[in-house]
């Protein structure tokens, strides 16, 4: 008999080793932080992208023929309008102005003797010396005479002018690239003129974008006493961060709509205190298109995705988390998201340690 009350007793102990432990309720609910859905008028927007120019710009030319025998400016510098740039050689054009003036001096001298001639034939026919017909041959001398002044003044003026274009000087103020040709290179530009370097105000820029025909058409850009105040200070995003923010102020849209893309061509000004902004610049242009008065925004980071697409962790009045698939809009104020379906105002959300939670689970109300 005592042989079997001590067999008993380490069994008794076995089945006591295997009886589960109890799980107390708040070790089982995960402590999770809750946001909730707000409904707020927020300013729609829609991104666009595109470039970035300089406000003026101009190429630095040659019109004449000649080697090149000075540039007089460094790469990428700032010029002023008027500036000297570029010399050619201008030995044949002042040759040219040489015979050109030499062929003034002799029309002037033809003009005087023809002139004078005229005179004295008109007094000469006042006491029948000479016929009528001596006065009219006359005339037309110094007719002819003032004509082949006034070409020869013209072939000066000609000569003069291709003279100065072997001066190259700068046409506006800004800074200038690489020249295309450097001193010793011939340059042939009386039959074309040949670009020698671009020269680019960018003191202010634009920037240049197109928007749907139909979005143009709604948003009423143009029109309107309120539509500037939609539509000025657009933000500017660039693929790399700047020095500063930039926005844009609408100048202009195309009076035409693209035919072949269904779009309509937008132009806005932007500052460029900081010389920060170069011409052809990438640019990405967030522009509101309207206003929703009661849209539903929550925190971003709360959002999450799978195969399905995007979704919250909803809390229910029981404190348990649903899974609940909405339709996302775009980002506001850097943080938040607007949800287009899904959730209504007032909705509780799981806004941190979404992977703490799982659908159908009870959790406990941090903040509550």
């Amino acid at each position: 008999m005592k042989k079997i009350i001590m067999f008993l007793i380490p069994a008794i102990a076995l089945l006591g080793g295997c009886k589960k432990k109890e799980v107390k309720p708040s070790e089982s609910e995960p402590e999770v932080s809750v946001g909730i859905a707000a409904c707020d008028s927020v300013v729609l927007h829609r991104t666009y992208p595109g470039y970035i120019y300089a406000e003026e710009k101009a190429d630095v030319v040659g019109l004449v023929n000649g080697k090149l025998l000075s540039q007089n400016y460094t790469e990428g510098s700032y010029v002023r309008k008027g500036q000297v740039l570029f010399t050619i050689d201008s030995s044949t054009y002042r040759d040219a102005v040489a015979r050109a003036q030499a062929e003034v001096n002799s029309a002037t001298s033809q003009l005087e003797y023809a002139s004078k001639n005229y005179e004295a034939m008109k007094m000469a026919f006042k006491s029948d010396a000479v016929s009528e017909m001596e006065v009219v041959q006359a005339l037309n001398s110094k007719n002819s005479a003032q004509a082949a002044l006034a070409s020869a003044r013209a072939s000066l003026n000609t000569a003069k002018t291709n003279l100065s274009h072997c001066t190259v000087v700068a046409p506006i103020s800004g800074h200038i690239s690489a020249s295309i040709l450097s001193p010793g290179n011939y340059v042939a530009g009386e039959g074309s003129p040949v670009v020698l370097a671009s020269i680019y105000n960018d003191s202010e820029m634009k920037v240049k974008f197109d928007i749907e025909d139909s979005r143009f058409l709604s948003m009423n850009i143009g029109g309107g006493r309120d539509a500037g105040k939609l539509y000025s200070s657009i933000p500017l995003i660039f693929d790399e961060p700047t020095e500063q923010p930039y926005s844009a102020d609408l100048f202009y849209t195309s009076p035409f709509v693209d035919s072949s893309t269904g779009t309509v061509t937008l132009e806005g000004h932007v500052k460029n205190d900081k010389k920060e902004l170069k011409d052809g610049m990438y640019v990405k242009i967030d522009l509101p298109y309207g206003v929703d008065p009661k849209a539903v925004v929550i925190n971003d980071a709360s959002i999450d995705t799978n195969q399905a697409g995007s979704y919250v962790y909803l809390v229910n009045d029981s404190n348990r988390v649903v899974m609940t698939p909405v339709e996302v809009g775009e980002l506001y104020q850097d943080t938040l998201r607007i949800i287009k379906k899904g959730l209504k105002p007032g909705d509780r959300y799981v806004n941190k340690a979404l992977l703490k939670v799982r659908a159908g689970q009870k959790v406990k109300i941090a903040n509550k």
